[in-house]
């Protein structure tokens, strides 16, 4: 017995609906979106940096490198003027060292306080504290150390000359202050990314909670807490109103943070609101100062990626 079946199978069509359409035609303008934002941070980080060395070089086709690097005096804006960079560069170096010294251990300690041994109502009560810290602003801190740490604390606790009004240490415990919160959150986030099997297996072998954190999840979570460390230590170097506030306005080549001193950021703002000719050699230092310590600032950003590409634990 032979069955024949005429049905024919229904035309399949490959053509995308109007509503897979639109979707495609959507994630189209989104990835094009995004993409823009990306070259947009490269086209503005290029743009920033033609702004700085098209004037630094006509400032260095005036002022050889030399004298620029060779000369330990510094008074651009004065007759007759120096040129030589290093004592805003050691101010910078001090106040920076100075802040990491004051905001290292201290963040260290809240971040490592937050992921292990605190429990929920207490980060509820100190994480907001932290952000409050970091919200205050800088002028704010600026007036917090002329009037409070300075007078008070250096003035009548350091013992190695004669503290004036302005000095680079009362500077530094300010910046250090300002970057507390960024080491502290940003620690604190690479710590509790560590999986909880490594602090369960550390408790199994016997340790206790200091011994996990500083043995297990410290070392787990280094690359993260040397990117916290090398963020501050750049926002501590651009800092500009509180050391100009505080450290003063006087470029110093000495070894005594008690002294005044002043930054290289510090330098720019207080040129920047000067009374210079635009053009002039002494406008143009704020350029040569600016791509300095831009040049600064990546050479740490490329030191901090290869450390944290050194340490980094990938977790399955």
């Amino acid at each position: 017995m032979v069955i024949r079946t005429d049905t024919a199978l229904a035309p399949v069509s490959l053509r995308a609906t109007g509503a897979t359409r639109r979707r495609l035609y959507v994630q189209a303008l989104f990835k094009g979106l995004f993409g823009l934002a990306a070259f947009l941070t490269v086209g503005v980080t290029i743009l920033i940096v033609l702004s700085l060395l098209i004037p630094a070089l006509r400032f260095f086709s005036e002022v050889s490198l030399g004298e620029f690097f060779g000369s330990t005096r510094w008074t651009p804006l004065f007759e007759p003027p120096s040129f030589g960079v290093w004592p805003i560069v050691v101010g910078t170096a001090w106040t920076t060292g100075i802040a990491l010294l004051v905001a290292i251990p201290f963040g260290l300690g809240v971040a490592v306080y937050l992921s292990e041994y605190a429990d929920r109502r207490v980060r509820a009560i100190l994480k907001p504290f932290l952000e409050i810290l970091a919200g205050v602003p800088t002028v704010v801190l600026g007036f917090f150390g002329l009037f409070l740490v300075n007078p008070e604390i250096v003035q009548r606790f350091w013992p190695i000359g004669t503290v004036s009004t302005f000095s680079g240490l009362a500077a530094g415990l300010v910046v250090g202050v300002m970057i507390i919160p960024t080491v502290a959150s940003l620690a604190e986030d690479a710590m509790t990314a560590v999986p909880r099997g490594l602090r369960e297996g550390g408790f199994a072998l016997g340790g206790t909670r200091r011994e996990v954190a500083t043995s297990v999840v410290f070392p787990a979570a280094l690359s993260g807490i040397v990117a916290a460390i090398v963020l501050a230590g750049s926002r501590a170097i651009g800092e500009t109103t509180i050391v100009l506030l505080v450290a003063g306005s006087r470029p110093t080549l000495g070894w005594n943070p008690g002294d005044q001193m002043q930054s290289m950021a510090s330098f720019i703002g207080f040129a920047g609101i000067g009374d210079q000719p635009t053009g002039s050699t002494g406008y143009l230092t704020i350029f040569a100062v600016g791509l300095l310590l831009f040049i600064i600032t990546f050479l740490l950003n490329i030191v901090s990626i290869r450390i944290v590409r050194r340490f980094r634990e990938v977790y399955e």
